[in-house]
């Protein structure tokens, strides 16, 4: 039985958005095309119909969560104060609780460099938000922006993917707060 092609445009991004969002709670290795299926609501034998493979899924999730990653920060690069406040959001214990709805960079970077298929998608989105940051963020001395992203957005992930990391709240804030504080005060 043949679907009409929203509904078929329609399960794909329901199946991109739920792998996205469990391959940064649980990692690629850490999720089956079963559980993720499951969280679509869908069976797992249409899954063939949308990926060749769950490589395949993996980068195009990783390509999808790329887009609202991007798109964020696009919506944040419209005054100095909002680049700061993108920023302290991501440094965040809001950030740090919630991998499965956050940046893909502090949730996966572990990951991506084990799956082949992925490191295109990443590498792409990494270079991307670097150079978002180059040209938007409001640096206080325009030394070399392209460094200075790459610094910071290292910093980002690493505060975050480390204070996810501890078993001590009080340093994994404190952790946050340092690296918050080094950019947007």
């Amino acid at each position: 039985m043949r679907y009409p092609a929203a509904e078929t445009a329609e399960k794909h991004q329901r199946i991109l958005r739920e792998a996205a969002r469990l391959f940064r709670e649980q990692g690629f290795d850490g999720v089956s095309v079963g559980q993720i299926m499951q969280a679509t609501g869908l069976t797992h034998g249409p899954f063939y119909n949308h990926f060749a493979s769950k490589e395949a899924l993996m980068a195009e999730s990783t390509l999808h969560g790329s887009e609202h990653s991007r798109a964020a920060l696009d919506a944040a690069s419209i005054s100095p104060e909002t680049m700061r406040q993108y920023v302290r959001d991501y440094v965040s214990a809001a950030h740090r609780d919630a991998p499965g709805n956050g940046c893909l960079l502090a949730a996966l970077a572990g990951d991506a460099r084990k799956q082949p298929a992925v490191r295109p998608a990443f590498t792409f989105h990494l270079k991307s938000i670097i150079g978002k940051l180059a040209t938007h963020f409001p640096w206080q001395k325009k030394r070399n922006p392209r460094q200075d992203a790459i610094v910071m957005l290292s910093a980002m992930v690493g505060a975050v993917a480390l204070a996810r990391a501890v078993n001590d709240e009080a340093f994994s804030d404190e952790i946050l707060k340092a690296v918050n504080a080094a950019f947007t005060t």
